[in-house]
């Protein structure tokens, strides 16, 4: 009996050890493959129900080109501030802010005492040259008298010279008058711009349209400033309005000064603007500037750029890319293979068998359809062109099952 029960015990004391050592067994590795939280897994039935076509990362030759950044500005050569030629009360605006004018139209009207001084003026030219030429009538006759009577032996040589004298002194004075006639005519006709005749048809003490000077555009624009408004007065030279013809800007760009020495007066240049994403303007260099700026150490290239289509305002920021001298090798890849990720540009590069890894880049100028790669990718690496936006979805459904 004391047998049974030691054998009794041993067993249990057995059992109790398996049950142990089962409890603290290591739990069995999952089935499923870890893979990188930047990598993609497509089946070849997947990747064809999305279109995935992929290209090979190039190298090819391109310009040597330098990053700068600048401000859009108006073409000065092409702005116009339009000034009051006399002091005067602003009476009439008919430009506004943002307006299209053409050569020639009137922008304001203005009054200003000079208008009335002006025909007087011109009316006392024209009474002085009336008295001028019936003065010469009556010495020609004088004089013709005088000649007469000097044939006739009934005169004498003196006084026919003197007569003569007379008519030419006459006519010089009335050479002076026309040029009277003529500098107050200007003044009122070209300076001014009214009429040489006071208006018959208005109240004494009254002033109409006729009585105003205008203000016409000196070329066809954009009204980009008025300084003026209806009741102010304006000084002789005072500044009324600004006219810009906005298609052509200026863009003033800053380059470091290790480049200074490689810039040319009509290089090329790429520009790019936030406002037109993936769009480039090109212009050319028109003017270097004489001297560095002290703090930035940095001289200012002036860009002229065609705007036809008004796509650039004036004080834009905007990116520029300068064509140096001389090539240089580079690798490129489709515009398409580009995609944003978290704030990165980053393409799809195809690892093989259905993988596809997001790469962040760092991109340079584009050339025709493609884009330079900086950083990231090895010539020969190939890329996912199309249907880069449906591996990107399914990089992001992943990361959220995963959270």
């Amino acid at each position: 009996m004391a047998v049974l029960t030691a054998a009794l015990a041993a067993l249990v004391s057995c059992g109790g050890k398996e049950e142990a050592v089962e409890a603290t067994s290591p739990a069995p590795a999952p089935s499923s493959e870890a893979h990188s939280p930047t990598e993609v897994r497509l089946g070849a039935e997947a990747a064809k129900e999305a279109g995935i076509g992929t290209a090979e990362v190039k190298t090819r030759s391109g310009r040597e080109t330098i990053e700068v950044t600048g401000r859009l500005t108006v073409n000065e050569e092409r702005t116009w501030r339009v000034g009051a030629v006399t002091e005067g009360r602003i009476t009439r605006i008919d430009a506004r802010v943002g307006d299209r004018v053409e050569a020639g139209q009137i922008l304001a009207y203005f009054h200003t005492h000079d208008v009335h001084e002006g025909r007087a003026e011109y009316a006392k030219a024209q009474s002085e040259m009336v008295r001028l030429k019936s003065q010469e009538a009556h010495a020609v006759r004088v004089r013709d008298r005088a000649k007469t009577l000097y044939e006739l032996k009934a005169g004498s040589l003196e006084a026919w010279e003197h007569a003569e004298a007379e008519v030419k002194n006459v006519q010089q004075l009335i050479v002076q008058a026309e040029a009277e006639v003529e500098r107050t005519r200007t003044h009122l006709v070209e300076f001014l711009g009214v009429k040489i005749e006071e208006p018959e048809h208005h109240a004494a003490g009254k002033h109409d349209v006729e009585d105003w000077v205008p203000v016409r555009a000196p070329a066809t624009g954009v009204v980009m400033e008025r300084a003026v408004s209806v009741g102010s007065v304006t000084p002789a030279a005072g500044l009324i309005c600004t006219i810009t013809d906005p298609s052509l800007l200026w863009l003033l760009a800053e380059v470091n000064e290790e480049y200074y020495a490689q810039l040319r007066v009509g290089m090329p240049v790429s520009v790019r603007v936030q406002a037109h994403p993936g769009r480039e303007f090109r212009g050319r260099i028109v003017k270097i500037g004489e001297k560095l700026d002290p703090d930035t150490r940095t001289v200012q290239a002036r860009v002229e750029l065609a705007n036809g289509r008004g796509l650039l305002k004036p004080e834009m920021y905007a990116a520029a890319a300068l064509e140096l001298p001389g090539r240089r090798e580079m690798l490129t890849i489709p515009e398409g293979a580009l995609q944003e990720l978290e704030g990165q540009t980053v393409v799809f590069a195809d690892r093989g068998e259905g993988r596809y890894e997001a790469i962040p880049v760092v991109t340079g100028e584009s050339l025709q359809g493609e884009v330079e790669v900086k950083s990231g990718l090895e010539a020969g690496d190939r890329v996912v062109v199309r249907g880069a936006f449906v591996v990107k979805s399914q990089l992001l459904k992943s990361s959220l099952a995963e959270e």
